[in-house]
């Protein structure tokens, strides 16, 4: 990983919450407190792949960089796709990370342990994050995205398998909480955008899925600490403003 970038997609439109890149997180939308964890990484530059010109505004106010993506693009990936072709049209980036935009409670060491994987592994295409499962809860919640690793893994990293929201694999060992930030090689990620859903995303609703239907290899690291949380719900929100008044980082 030479020179990478973080590119976090955002819009407005959500079901469970709308307009939640613009959620109040102790003073600051929710979108900027992601801005601000990922360039604690250090890895490179943070820009916002952003729908509406609401968000642009918020982030440009905060100082990081912002591309105006069209707001019927079918995903996160297409945006980040969209946005890196635009910042980057000589593709010196050679990895593009793409973080979801209702993660602020990351912690910037999993960026770091992100780009480790995908050294760990250079054959593979693309490099993604995942906890240890420990509440039976999470096991079987369907929201809760499962990563089947292999058992051969390297430097705190393992070739993904398989991803389902069911609980797999079945028997006694542990079972994986997929994490969906992803850094993807400049090459995978226009091979990614390019191809169509496959039966297997379409059936599980999961992305990643494609990727490894056509072929691709991917990377997984282990996070050592806890995994952040997303922000789907009004519940998820107001969990992660008290994350930040419990370590005094409300303003």
């Amino acid at each position: 990983m030479r020179n990478p970038v973080i590119i976090i997609p955002a819009r407005m439109a959500s079901l469970r919450l709308p307009g939640k890149p613009l959620a109040d997180i102790c003073g600051l939308p929710m979108i900027v407190r992601v801005c601000a964890r990922a360039a604690l990484a250090g890895l490179g530059p943070v820009v916002v792949a952003a729908a509406e010109r609401e968000i642009a505004h918020a982030v440009e106010k905060a100082g990081y960089p912002v591309v105006m993506t069209d707001p019927d693009l079918p995903s996160g990936s297409d945006r980040v796709h969209a946005a890196c072709k635009e910042i980057d049209p000589d593709g010196d980036h050679d990895v593009v990370i793409n973080l979801q935009g209702d993660m602020p409670t990351l912690d910037p060491s999993s960026l770091i342990q992100l780009g480790a994987a995908l050294s760990a592994f250079p054959e593979a295409d693309i490099a993604t994050l995942a906890a240890p499962i420990t509440e039976d809860a999470e096991r079987d919640d369907p929201n809760v995205v499962k990563a089947v690793l292999s058992g051969h893994g390297r430097e705190g990293a393992a070739r993904a398998l398989y991803f389902s929201r069911a609980t797999v694999p079945t028997g006694p060992g542990p079972v994986w909480h997929h994490v969906g930030v992803y850094a993807f090689r400049r090459d995978a990620l226009d091979r990614f955008v390019a191809a169509p859903q496959s039966p297997l995303e379409g059936r599980e609703r999961l992305e990643q899925l494609r990727a490894l239907e056509i072929g691709m290899t991917i990377a997984c690291a282990v996070l050592k600490g806890e995994p952040p949380n997303g922000v789907d719900t009004p519940e998820d929100l107001a969990a992660a403003r008290a994350w930040y008044k419990e370590r005094g980082m409300g303003r």
